[in-house]
């Protein structure tokens, strides 16, 4: 069960077949003037970022994948088709990022608040505009040519994929970027904010990973 504040979204009767451990769970922070996720983060935050670069050396950024959450998210990137050795998982790409940089680099509170979710848990949290969302999100399979977005959108997909989606229109690819008029932007007044547990992430990982964003979210809301 979902704990206060994380809600569960829906899953195709054909997506729970095939993969009967994923689950999609859901938390959304209460609406906020628009602009109030422009400028840099706050300063806890940007510590909490610094505190983490200091953790990661070369050594731990090679032995990531093995670790058993990065590791389920690995063997979950096979089941459906992607290479992880092409197409990184997010805390890997994470990581190599931090060895490139020399540390876990600051780019607003967006962006900062779902790194250090991923990074404290190793689970990956995802940001949409929750206005420019219709209905209940969920996981599907893509229709052939469906544009990602809605009518208007980007370029058809692929029929057979697995997208996020909501009772409109396929918001995004399952660990891609969403369309663009999905996207939390600097103007966005409620963020949405989802996670995918897939067979081997405890599901109190998953939810503290939203938590986590959540929180940090809402604190700077105020």
């Amino acid at each position: 069960m979902a704990s206060a504040g994380v809600a569960e979204g829906w899953c195709a009767p054909e997506v729970r077949e095939a993969f009967p451990d994923l689950r999609l769970v859901l938390a959304e922070t209460q609406s906020a003037p628009a602009g109030w996720l422009s400028g840099a983060s706050p300063a806890g935050v940007r510590e909490r970022l610094r505190a983490l670069s200091d953790r990661w050396s070369g050594a731990q950024a090679v032995m990531v994948r093995r670790q058993a959450i990065p590791a389920a998210y690995r063997v979950f990137f096979r089941h459906i088709g992607l290479d992880p050795d092409v197409q990184r998982t997010p805390l890997e790409g994470a990581v190599l990022e931090r060895l490139i940089d020399g540390g876990f680099i600051s780019r607003g509170l967006l962006h900062d608040v779902l790194l250090l979710a991923l990074v404290d848990t190793s689970v990956p949290v995802w940001a949409l505009d929750a206005d420019a969302l219709d209905g209940p999100l969920g996981v599907r399979l893509s229709k052939d040519g469906e544009p990602l977005g809605g009518e208007g959108g980007e370029p058809g997909l692929i029929g057979g994929q697995l997208v996020l989606a909501d009772a409109r229109a396929a918001v995004a690819m399952l660990f891609g970027e969403p369309s663009a008029i999905h996207q939390a932007t600097t103007q966005t007044r409620r963020v949405a904010l989802f996670a995918l547990q897939v067979e081997g992430v405890p599901a109190m990982h998953v939810e503290e990973a939203l938590w986590s964003a959540h929180t940090r979210l809402e604190w700077a809301a105020r």
